[in-house]
């Protein structure tokens, strides 16, 4: 099956084709995410795409045949909780409001955010939503009165579910975050050593950069650019995160980022991943 990603940042949306790996990555608009090699995960995975094209979320609901079995990553304000496995996103700018249904196939609750302007990221593949077969195919009992505007639209069964915050938020109210999966996009702001690095928010000023650990450096990261990225956020204890993740840093290295980051929010990540977001959306 083809793995397709949707990428937008305000206005755009990246659709890339891709195999789709399984491991556990400001406004009413869709946001975007990076390309590369796809790692989905289970609510707590990075996934990421190949750039292959632009496409803005509308298309999900106007050219729904042309995504049917498709895999695709949209990252978009999540609306309204319908039930506990069901929840709904939308972006006003490009289809006038029209709904798309998520339902969590992921095997694990999934908390939607708490502010309205905090995005989240979801990979699953296209559907009709038809409640009779979803309820069937995915072992749900679905409350049909709910549904009922819904039938024959498009819907994404999600094999993986992050929160997608701003670097700034994220700096701005850490406690919120911590122990969640996030997937983050942002411009990287200074590189201190081979697998660590900080995400500026430009979106934000004067806001804190964000500390990031690459547990598997990827080679893609250069001051300046812009990634995108998955992981777990932790607070910055050099003792324990040596421990976790086996990192060697020699003592002046820990000692420069005890210096700046001691108690501060450290994102923990498998991938980094070049970002597609084109520089006239953001």
């Amino acid at each position: 099956m083809d793995s397709i990603k949707l990428f937008p940042k305000t206005s755009a949306l990246l659709l890339s084709l891709f195999a789709l790996l399984l491991p556990a990555c400001n406004t009413n608009q869709t946001d975007t995410t990076a390309p590369g090699a796809e790692d989905n995960v289970t609510q707590t995975d990075t996934t990421t795409p190949a750039e292959d094209g632009n496409v803005t979320t509308g298309e999900v609901a106007e050219d729904t045949s042309d995504l049917i079995g498709q895999t695709v990553t949209i990252r978009s304000n999540a609306l309204e909780q319908i039930e506990p496995s069901v929840f709904t996103v939308s972006d006003q700018q490009f289809f006038g409001g029209e709904n798309i249904i998520v339902v969590n196939d992921t095997g694990q609750p999934f908390t939607l955010p708490t502010t309205d302007d905090t995005e989240v990221q979801v990979t699953g593949e296209v559907q009709r939503f038809v409640l009779a077969d979803i309820e069937r195919d995915f072992d749900l009992d679905l409350n049909d009165d709910l549904y009922v505007e819904y039938e024959e639209r498009p819907a994404i069964i999600a094999q993986s579910l992050a929160i997608a915050p701003e670097p700034g938020e994220i700096t701005e109210n850490p406690s919120q975050y911590y122990g969640e999966t996030l997937a983050v996009t942002g411009e990287v702001a200074q590189v201190y050593g081979n697998n660590t690095f900080s995400l500026d928010d430009d979106e934000l000023l004067g806001g804190n950069d964000l500390l990031v650990v690459e547990t598997n450096p990827s080679g893609v990261v250069k001051e300046g650019a812009t990634v995108a990225a998955t992981g777990e956020l932790r607070s910055f204890v050099v003792a324990e995160l040596e421990r976790d993740y086996d990192l060697t840093w020699d003592l002046d290295f820990q000692r420069q980022l005890e210096a700046e980051y001691t108690d501060k929010p450290v994102l923990v990540v498998d991938r980094v991943y070049e970002s597609a977001i084109p520089e006239s959306a953001k």
